[in-house]
This record gives structure tokens, C-alpha cells and sequence, in this order.
């Protein structure tokens, strides 16, 4: 199989590569990092104007239609600069979930504004106590006339507090726990009722514990068929952990690239570090490791839209296994093999340990996929 980006898939990753590199440094992640909002809306102009929040949104919508390698071709870079904006929680999952209803006006609607940077909308589905069974949403809409009362807990929403729009699921029959009885709601960040509890990640990045009391919301703001929303959310839940394993791939390529730096440079003894053969070994280690995660990336990229939904999960859930797995080795060498100094704020080697830790635990970790791709296996 070839996996080498085509023409147009490397000018899109040629095209993010360069404007982070030269834009978003290490000073302006730290200044950004820092502010009360912790992203910075300027960026996000110029990331619609290069096209990286209209890269899957569909052509009718006036994005560019494309799919999860064009996503991968950018996510390595979003990573590598610790892009603190919301593109996995907006550009790449919201615009998935949106997806599956652009026949519907609202929908549509908020696409068109989504790719030109003009609206932000995140899903909020997670709750405390899911352990991240997609299917546990004990939030209540309940039919008053022709609105909806919302009522209910979203727990860890990614930059809740950067979006005019939250997706938020909530179940319109049925208990808690069952496939069936979930609907989508699009529902204003600033209605009256939501509440807001923001905090910074491990990583930097925001979200927020937001709880709905008493939301009303307009009977043509639900998505879809009542109770019926389920599956497209876990089809774009999907597609977004295949993008963060591109992410975190990004992050241990400038892991590796920043370390084996680091020991040619470093002198002791009057000799480089790097001539040592134990740490040679070490960062052969870290290469084999990292090469595993690039190619359990690409096969998550490819399998993410199989309409096979057994044989997509087992891909995506042996691929964040590794990965974890692989960005943990390779976030503890590194900053063991940068010494003390490798821990301190200062580095960008920290913060990069730090978003690898982040994304182990976002969708589940290593643990939660290994016993997921079991159960999914057995029988096969």
C-alpha cells in the first residue's frame, strides 16, 4: 500500500507546516497558553483563511469536502506546535457529527459558518461515569410543545468555552445506558441555563464541566430523527480519536527530532552524549517505537470511515493502544534523557510530554482500548 501524501494532500501539510512554524512559536504558545481565554481568535482567522477549518466540511457548504488523510496530513503539524485552538474539538469532530445532518437547514447552516471561522461548535456528549461508553447519557430532554427542556451534566467539554455552539446529546426516551433514545441538540453556548465550569488541561488546552438546568431550546434545534443520533456521534467520536493518534504522532516526531538533537549537542567527559552507546540504544528505541505509531496512525486514518463498524473500532482501538503505549516511552525517554531540565516550563520537551499525556487519556486510554479490542475480537 502507498502511503504517501499526494500532491494535494502535501500542499495542505506543507501549507499549516509552514504558517505554524513561522507563526505560533514557542513564545506565542506560552503568551496564549497563559491568557484568560487560553486560544487566540486571530489564529483561528488565519487557520480559516488557509483552509484547515473547511478541509472536511462538505463542498455544498462551501468547504472542501475532503477526508481523514487530508485530517492526518495536518494533525502531525497541530500537534508539533501545540496549537492550543480548537480545530480537533470544532474543525475535525463537530464538522464529523454536523456531517451526517447537512440535508437539514440548521445544520447546514452552521457548516457554512464553521469554515470560514465565523462559528465555533464543539460536542458535548461525555459524562462523569461513562467511563467512556458512548452510549451512557443520562441528560433528559423532555418535549414541552414545540421547544425541548434540557436538563442533565456534560463532563471534560474541549473549548466548551471557546463555542457559540454546543452539540450537546441528550436522551428523549429510553434509560440510561441504552443504544436507543438519544437525540442531538444544537444548543447556544450563551442560553440561558447553561452553566460553565472551565479549567485548563494537563496540556493547556481548555474545556469545561458544563451543566444544563432547564434549557429551552426550540423544537427545530434536534437533529435528526428523535432518539436516533447515537450512531453519528459515535461515527465522529471515531473519526476524531483517528485524528488526535495523528496529533500525537506529531508530538513524538518533535520528541525524537528535539532529543536526538539534544544528545549531539551535550557534552560530557569532552564528548557528545550521543556517542554513548547505551543512549544510541535508547534512541533506537524511541525511533522503533515511534515508527509503530506512525503506522498504526495511517491505519486508524483509513479505517475510521469503515462502514464495517466492528472492524473500524478493533483498527482505531488497537491504534490508540499502541500509540498510548508508544508516546508514554517516548515522553519518559526523552525527558529522562534530558535531565532535570527536561521537566521545567521553560522546554518545550515538557509541554510536549504533557500533551501526549492528555491525549492517552482523551477517548480512553491504552487500558480502556486493550479490553475493548478483546471483547471486539472475541468470536471473530
Amino acid at each position: 500500500m502507498n502511503f504517501e501524501f499526494s500532491d494535494e494532500q502535501r500542499q495542505l501539510h506543507d501549507a499549516v507546516e509552514r504558517y505554524l512554524s513561522e507563526q505560533y512559536g514557542f513564545d506565542r504558545f506560552k503568551a496564549i497558553k497563559g491568557s484568560a481565554a487560553g486560544w487566540d481568535p486571530a489564529v483561528w482567522r488565519d487557520l480559516a483563511e488557509l483552509g484547515v477549518l473547511a478541509i472536511t466540511v462538505p463542498a455544498a457548504q462551501g468547504g472542501l469536502g475532503f477526508g481523514p488523510l487530508e485530517t492526518l496530513a495536518m494533525m502531525g503539524d497541530c500537534g508539533r506546535s501545540l496549537l492550543l485552538e480548537p480545530v480537533l474539538s470544532s474543525a475535525v469532530i463537530a464538522t464529523a457529527v454536523l456531517r451526517a445532518f447537512a440535508d437539514e437547514t440548521p445544520a447546514a447552516e452552521l457548516l457554512a459558518a464553521m469554515a470560514t471561522g465565523e462559528k465555533i461548535a464543539v460536542l458535548a456528549h461525555f459524562e462523569s461515569g461513562a467511563r467512556y461508553e458512548s452510549q451512557w447519557v443520562s441528560t433528559r430532554a423532555r418535549r414541552t410543545g414545540e421547544s425541548y427542556r434540557l436538563d442533565g451534566h456534560k463532563a471534560v467539554v474541549m473549548h466548551a468555552g471557546a463555542a457559540d455552539t454546543l452539540l450537546v446529546s441528550a436522551r428523549t426516551a429510553q434509560e440510561t445506558g441504552d443504544a436507543q433514545g438519544v437525540s442531538l441538540f444544537l444548543v447556544p453556548r450563551a442560553a440561558p441555563g447553561v452553566v460553565l465550569d472551565a479549567y485548563p488541561t494537563v496540556d493547556g488546552q481548555r474545556a469545561a464541566d458544563v451543566y444544563l438546568q432547564g434549557v429551552e431550546v426550540p423544537a427545530g434545534s434536534r437533529l435528526g430523527l428523535e432518539g436516533a443520533a447515537l450512531n453519528p456521534i459515535e461515527a465522529a467520536l471515531d473519526i476524531g480519536l483517528a485524528a488526535l493518534c495523528a496529533d500525537a504522532v506529531g508530538v513524538m516526531q518533535a520528541l525524537v527530532d528535539a532529543t536526538v538533537e539534544y544528545v549531539r549537542q551535550r557534552q560530557q567527559f569532552g564528548h557528545p552524549i550521543g556517542r554513548f552507546q547505551v543512549l544510541q540504544h535508547r534512541i533506537a528505541d524511541m525511533l522503533v517505537h515511534l515508527e509503530q505509531a506512525r503506522s498504526m496512525s495511517y491505519l486508524a486514518a483509513l479505517r475510521c470511515n469503515d462502514k464495517d463498524i466492528g472492524a473500524r473500532r478493533r483498527a482505531l482501538s488497537a491504534a490508540k493502544a499502541v500509540i498510548g503505549q508508544a508516546g508514554r516511552f517516548v515522553g519518559q525517554q526523552s525527558l529522562q534523557l534530558h535531565g532535570g531540565m527536561g521537566m521545567t516550563d521553560e522546554l518545550k520537551v515538557s509541554h510536549w510530554f504533557k500533551r501526549l499525556t492528555a491525549a492517552q487519556l482523551m477517548f480512553g486510554d491504552s487500558d480502556v482500548h486493550l479490553q475493548r479490542y478483546a471483547e471486539l475480537t472475541r468470536g471473530c
